[in-house]
């Protein structure tokens, strides 16, 4: 279940994060771009689309996992992980009847 979860949220902050590359660099050159400072970027264009491309896909993949994360039951999110002979006294009020 796990890793499913992971699939739902890299692969559409994949497939977005490519859509992401195209738009912006359809319309930015990596060699006009510069540092915050005006010091011009020491990145190949390759690099540039690459760096990019890493950042896009880290911002959608936490937009993902946010998503992921809100649409997960109470249930889900409260239950205790430990078995039922070995849990804590305050997963008490999880034991069966």
């Amino acid at each position: 279940m796990r890793l499913q979860r992971l699939m739902w949220i890299a692969w559409p902050a994949f497939l977005m994060a490519g859509v992401l590359e195209m738009l912006v660099f359809a319309f930015v050159d990596p060699q006009d771009m510069h540092w915050f400072g005006g010091q011009p970027l020491s990145l190949s264009r390759e690099g540039v689309y690459t760096v990019a491309f890493f950042v896009f896909w880290l911002v959608t993949m936490a937009s993902s996992a946010l998503t992921t994360l809100l649409a997960m039951s109470p249930f889900e999110l409260n239950r205790c992980p430990v078995a039922v002979t070995e849990r804590p006294a305050d997963c008490a009020r999880h034991h069966p009847p």
